[in-house]
């Protein structure tokens, strides 16, 4: 096990007020064991190292010159709070974080009152800050707020939106934009390259400094003629001031993030004299101070264990291929067959696997940033062109773009084709990343198709599935991880739209599976095989349109039918109960369970866990249908 590092000024700190009595050296000193400390912890746990690392010197400071929790601090996106966690009392659980039932990792308000708005999607934070502004205005007992968001997550155009209406509000209010330069992905887009001209332009930001500085200081009589000087500088005279400006925000920056007195100097400064929004342009480095992480192309974002000395991540023994990497091999071959083939991603290009194709046809993907809306609605008029777009964009990410996926893609019949990966529960991300409803969110709109794969060769043939269907918007959906270690096929073939398959057959239960919990599903036909009951397993292959040649099959043949998915309720089963009813096959006295993710939110842990405390383990799978039967079960109960 690797030693601990020694952290003194650290081992003084049980909240925030504690840094409220230390002088700045003695900041500096804590910010440099917070560092290794949040190095020494996530080498154990695994998570998102680089953006925390970036944030080290900004966490103290805010702290240290803000009243938390009274003043509310609201991390955008959340990956970056881990320093937050261990100077707000949680630093005694910082090694249990993303693990079951241990620390989110992300900001999280059942966890801490220093915690005073959850997330893990991105650019949340500033409408979530201006909300904190008005309730402080209207007589709430709540300080200042502070949003601190990332030079990716302001790309997105809800952080416009609330900008917009912050600096029309004219409310006091601080936003830190946290520009590293490298969130995710590397930032791309006309914001980026504004921020980065803001943070090459050294001249303009040692006047600016300079001359703001200077202005503050001279009386009251001098301070006009200074504010000019300042305008001369900025543009201001001309109409040219910088874009946050021209929002209706005061702009103080760009400043050092790694610089304790710059950082000090200008919170306090803002702090005391703002009468309305700010903000302020601190420029970081993603990983700093542990060179593993800053030499990484991706600064470690998301790292699993890791040898601190070294920063060698510890590999899990090779197995089978993940889905996301089967999903982005498939694409580009499908690529390389169709040159009308396009694909689309919104900031994601690695977690979504269409980076695989972006290296063979670089002009043929296209990553818009952190903006799914954009991204479903460019797809739709790339279908409307002729091309064949592939949007790629996990499940929970979907869920912000679905106004476009009905109103620019579904209403229009449009091609566009969805890949949907991380669906289902995804492990130590938790609840914000778990992708529970995209099957009934997708399933009931029109003129829709929606697939799920039940193993990696069938993700493959999926794919080619995708390219191959034109009459309208079509859906795939799969986990994350490593699949089954099924044989990829030699060629991908279009499976026929609506068309499910036979996997086992017998005379009692039938088990209808919709996508990835199939090998569970094969695990509990063994187990109630032992017990005397022949099982008939299926696999549904579509949600939309269901399979209901399959669906008679099953349910005329068996006493009891089982529909299986990863997936909340109102999905694929609720789809085979109305069609059933429709045709009157619940009349004739066969029992219908349908299993899916409970109602209610389930907690980091990983996959398998999760499962089985949503009671979707093979041995639920199989208790419930010996209960359905009437028989006593000798595994344990099935728990809704």
């Amino acid at each position: 096990m690797t030693s601990r590092p020694e952290t003194p000024t650290l081992d003084r700190v049980a909240g925030p007020a504690d840094l409220r009595r230390m002088d700045d050296r003695t900041l500096s000193t804590l910010a440099d064991e917070l560092r290794a400390e949040v190095v020494s912890a996530v080498s154990e746990t695994g998570g998102h190292l680089g953006s925390s690392l970036g944030v080290v010197e900004l966490t103290v400071a805010i702290h240290a010159v803000f009243n938390t929790p009274m003043d509310k601090l609201i991390w955008d996106v959340g990956h970056q709070c881990y320093p937050h966690k261990i100077l707000t009392g949680r630093r005694d659980r910082i090694r249990t974080l993303r693990q079951k039932d241990g620390l989110s990792g992300f900001t999280k308000r059942a966890e801490s009152e220093f915690d005073p708005f959850g997330a893990a999607h991105s650019s949340t934070s500033i409408s979530a800050a201006l909300g904190f502004a008005v309730g402080r205005d209207m007589g709430k007992a709540t300080g200042d707020a502070i949003a601190v968001i990332g030079d990716g997550a302001i790309s997105a155009g809800m952080a416009y939106e609330a900008m917009n209406n912050a600096g029309a509000e004219g409310r006091r209010l601080f936003v830190i934009l946290n520009d590293n330069e490298m969130s995710i992905a590397p930032p791309v887009g006309a914001m980026s390259a504004y921020l980065s001209g803001l943070y090459a332009a050294e001249p303009f930001q040692r006047m600016r400094t300079f001359a703001e500085g200077m202005e503050a200081a001279l009386p009251a009589p001098m301070r006009e003629g200074a504010r000019r000087a300042r305008q001369l500088v900025t543009g201001g005279l001309r109409g040219t001031g910088t874009l946050f400006e021209e929002l209706g925000f005061d702009y103080v920056g760009p400043i050092d993030g790694h610089d304790m007195g710059q950082l000090l100097t200008v919170l306090r400064a803002a702090r005391a004299r703002a009468t309305g929004p700010v903000l302020i342009h601190c420029c970081t480095v993603k990983g700093r101070g542990y060179a593993p992480a800053e030499a990484s192309a991706d600064k470690y974002h998301g790292v699993g264990t890791f040898d601190v000395a070294t920063g060698t991540q510890k590999s899990s023994a090779a197995g089978a291929p993940a889905y996301t990497k089967v999903f982005g091999q498939a694409l580009t071959e499908a690529a390389a067959r169709d040159p009308d083939l396009v694909a689309i991603t919104a900031a994601m290009p690695n977690g979504t696997g269409v980076d695989l194709m972006a290296k063979r046809f670089p002009d043929r993907v296209f990553d818009v940033g952190i903006a799914e809306q954009h991204a479903v609605t460019f797809a739709a008029g790339m279908a409307a062109s002729g091309l064949k777009p592939v949007c790629a964009i996990y499940s929970t990410f979907l869920q912000r773009g679905y106004d476009q996926v009905v109103h620019d893609v579904a209403i229009q019949r449009l091609p566009v084709r969805f890949a949907i990966d991380r669906a289902g529960l995804v492990g130590a991300d938790g609840a914000t990343h778990a992708g529970a409803f995209d099957v009934a969110y997708l399933s009931c709109l029109p003129g829709f198709t929606v697939m799920a794969a039940a193993d990696e060769a069938e993700l493959v043939h999926m794919v080619e599935t995708l390219r191959a269907h034109d009459e309208g918007p079509i859906a795939l959906r799969y986990p994350r991880g490593t699949g089954t270690g099924a044989t990829l096929p030699a060629r991908a073939e279009a499976l026929p739209i609506g068309r499910g398959r036979l996997v086992l057959e017998g005379e009692d239960v039938a088990i209808l599976s919709f996508g990835a919990h199939l090998d569970r599903a094969l695990d509990a036909a063994d187990q109630l095989e032992a017990e005397g009951v022949g099982v008939t397993l299926a696999d549904a292959r579509f949600a939309k349109p269901l399979d209901m040649d399959l669906v008679r099959q099953l349910a005329r043949n068996h006493a009891v039918l089982l529909t299986l998915e990863q997936g909340a309720r109102g999905g694929f089963g609720a789809a085979v109960l109305e069609a059933m009813a429709a045709e009157g096959l619940l009349d004739r006295g066969l029992a219908v369970r349908t299993l899916t993710l409970p109602d209610r939110f389930i907690d980091q842990a990983s996959p398998e866990q999760m499962y089985e405390a949503a009671g979707l383990g093979a041995r639920h799978i199989a208790a419930a249908a010996l209960a359905a039967l009437g028989r006593t079960s000798k595994v344990v109960p099935f728990r809704a």
